[in-house]
């Protein structure tokens, strides 16, 4: 009896045993199946080939080929004032009379001198020659004559600086003075600048100074401003370099035909400096940036451990240049044709599955134009 209830327990344990034992691999496969991550939800672009000219990128300060504060020469009452705020004018355009009432009753009293000492030389002009008078006295007349000549041009000058007039054309500042006020010498008056052409000065790192060089071509950007592009050419090249920064300065000088440039705006600054080559043009958003490299994700097909193919993602070691716009330049690392990730990058692995959703892609225009701009 004791051997049967024996017997019957261990075959009992036994099943039971071979029962758990199956039930535990059902529940590890089940778990696996249940744990795989899902795919990853992506969107890509083909590579492809491009041609870009290679450029130094900078940015750089607008700044007046002249442009001065108009002020006052000499003291005086604004008694006119012939220009409006922010008005275009022309070199030698009138821009503010100064009371010269006092100076006009002066130059009507020298004129008279003048005109007397003229009379008093031509009637010894003709004594001199008759022996009717020494030549001493025929010397006193013409030497008051000349006096009274620059008698009359000392305050026509005076009358003059008081008239004061732009230097040369271009666009004026806000209005300084009004009407009736007292100017002393040297008070501002207006802001006069030349804006076109206009120069656009940016620093390059020494260790690129030496591919800087008068006529090299230069386009300005103004921020992301639509269609706000001026082409121009560098002109001149510092002779030192700054100690702080370790830049040298280069001056451009871009055409401003409608006046959109303006001094002390900053521009995106953009050099050729060699002929083009080919690279592989992607959006910037597909690059992983990281210290040890960056790289970029290429959907190829793969196998899982059990053997089964589906669509991954191969991390992928790239060498970068330049960007343009929404693009970055891909040096080597990627060929064209091949089919690369362009958002979800982040939150991708090697060898990770994919679903590729193309309906909403990242920007990938050299030239963007933002509807806000």
């Amino acid at each position: 009896m004791l051997k049967r209830m024996v017997l019957m327990l261990a075959v009992t344990t036994a099943v039971i045993a071979v029962l758990g034992f199956k039930k535990f691999r059902e529940f590890e496969a089940a778990g696996q199946a249940t744990f795989q991550p899902p795919p990853e939800a992506v969107t890509t672009v083909v590579a492809q080939k491009g041609y870009w000219p290679v450029t130094l990128n900078a940015i750089g300060t607008v700044a007046a080929v002249q442009g001065v504060a108009v002020s006052a020469d000499l003291p005086g009452i604004v008694d006119r004032i012939a220009f409006d705020s922010g008005q275009p004018v022309r070199e030698g355009d009138i821009l503010v009379q100064l009371d010269t009432r006092q100076e006009q009753a002066q130059l009507d009293a020298v004129k008279a001198q003048r005109e007397l000492a003229r009379l008093n030389f031509e009637r010894l002009d003709g004594l001199v020659n008759e022996g009717a008078i020494s030549r001493a006295e025929y010397d006193r007349a013409a030497a008051d004559q000349k006096q009274t000549e620059a008698g009359v041009g000392e305050i026509q000058a005076a009358i003059a600086r008081k008239t004061i007039r732009a230097p040369f054309s271009g666009v004026l500042g806000i209005r300084l003075v009004n009407l009736g006020q007292y100017l002393s010498s040297g008070n501002s008056i207006v802001t006069l600048q030349a804006l076109d052409p206009i120069y656009v000065n940016f620093g390059v790192p020494q260790d690129q100074a030496g591919e800087m060089r008068a006529g090299r071509q230069v386009r300005a950007r103004v921020g992301d401003r639509a269609g706000a592009e001026f082409a121009g050419e560098v002109t001149a090249i510092d002779s030192t370099v700054d100690e702080a920064t370790r830049n040298i300065k280069v001056q451009a000088t871009v055409a401003n035909p409608h006046g959109t440039l303006r001094p002390g705006m900053f521009v995106q600054t953009e050099v050729m400096v060699g002929a083009g080559r080919s690279v592989v043009a992607l959006p910037a958003s597909a690059v992983s940036y990281a210290p040890y490299g960056d790289s970029v994700f290429v959907l190829a097909d793969m196998k899982d451990s059990n053997g089964r193919t589906y669509r991954g993602a191969r991390q992928q070691f790239v060498k970068l240049g330049g960007a343009r716009g929404d693009q970055v330049a891909v040096v080597s690392g990627v060929r064209a044709g091949d089919e690369v990730v362009t958002s979800g990058v982040f939150k991708l692995r090697n060898g990770a599955a994919v679903v590729v959703n193309n309906k909403v892609q990242p920007g990938n225009n050299p030239t963007p134009k933002p509807e806000e701009s």
